[in-house]
């Protein structure tokens, strides 16, 4: 007995002493029984998601068999967000996250499945009804809705393990005046024509971005190439800007016909042939240019992009 107790006073302490490091949301929209079938089929469409009502990923969905999984029938993910991954957007203790999905069929009736789940720092030993099994996973949840057309799905979860930045701090804003959509119009377009020789306004943008070693990119003088093939960044004009308050400090930034930055003459890219080149600037032009930005007023009343 003695034995038994010190073993379970062991894995308590494992457990207590665990701290929770991301948590992981999984969205399906599905047809079929995963009480009952193998796969299912996943419904065609789109999905956005917004993390504290920003939007910070958009993708489309197609239809494909999707297996279910384990005894809890999870449904493979159409879309898989490690909220880790997603830098400053995260804030530091609550947050909210909201995913919506409109399907190519506006009339077909499906289901979407929304899990969750903490991931933490160590790995415990729980029974199930098949046995044991080891999983560093916390706080799982599965929400199953049935729908018809447009359907949102949202969840609070907690981040302790954010970092906290200075701009998180900064007041809300809940509405833009034409002055300040003129000042994120003309940011934008600045950002756009820092892509020439030297490329020094481009190498700055990438100062804080850890993906990107700009000494090395520098040294491979990818952008040299990729602007002397014809690339050029196309940047929206002021009234295909969607401009968009999100409650918080940060405004949403986009092209109302979809990404931000885009190149003016995709075809360009045909005549760069070394692999390491086309990997290269791909990479940084993703990076330099995104497809959606988030922007913030300076407490000098400046705006500047955070991601």
């Amino acid at each position: 007995m003695l034995k038994l107790w010190l073993v379970a006073l062991l894995l308590w302490s494992s457990g207590a002493s665990s701290a929770v490091v991301n948590v992981e949301f999984k969205f399906t929209p599905f047809v079929g029984d995963p009480a009952k079938q193998d796969h299912v089929d996943t419904v065609p469409g789109k999905a956005r998601v917004f993390v504290n009502n920003a939007l910070v990923a958009e993708q489309p969905v197609n239809k494909n068999s999707v297996p279910v999984l384990f005894e809890g029938r999870e449904i493979g993910a159409s879309v898989w967000l490690p909220v880790a991954s997603l830098g400053p957007a995260l804030r530091k203790g609550k947050n909210k996250i909201r995913i919506e999905f409109e399907p190519a069929d506006a009339k077909l009736k499906y289901h979407a499945q929304l899990r969750w789940a903490s991931v933490t720092d160590q790995v415990r030993e729980e029974s199930t009804d098949s046995g044991q099994r080891s999983t560093n996973q916390a706080d799982e949840g599965v929400d199953d809705q049935p729908a018809q057309g447009k359907l949102a799905m949202e969840r609070e979860f907690v981040a302790d393990f954010a970092k906290e930045l200075p701009w998180h701090r900064y007041p809300a804003i809940s509405s833009l005046t034409d002055a300040d959509k003129k000042a994120i119009a003309a940011l934008v377009k600045a950002r756009a024509d820092a892509f020439k020789p030297n490329f020094a306004g481009v190498y700055q943008l990438l100062r804080n971005k850890p993906e990107i070693n700009v000494a090395e990119v520098q040294k491979a003088k990818c952008l040299d190439q990729v602007y002397a093939a014809g690339i050029r960044i196309d940047s929206p004009a002021a009234d295909q800007l969607d401009i968009t308050a999100t409650g918080n400090a940060e405004v949403s930034v986009r092209r109302k016909d979809g990404d931000l930055y885009r190149p003016a003459n995709p075809k360009a890219m045909e005549k760069i042939k070394d692999p390491a080149v086309m990997d290269c600037s791909g990479m940084v032009l993703f990076f330099a240019f995104p497809p959606r930005m988030a922007v913030v007023r300076t407490p000098a009343g400046a705006w500047e992009v955070v991601y």
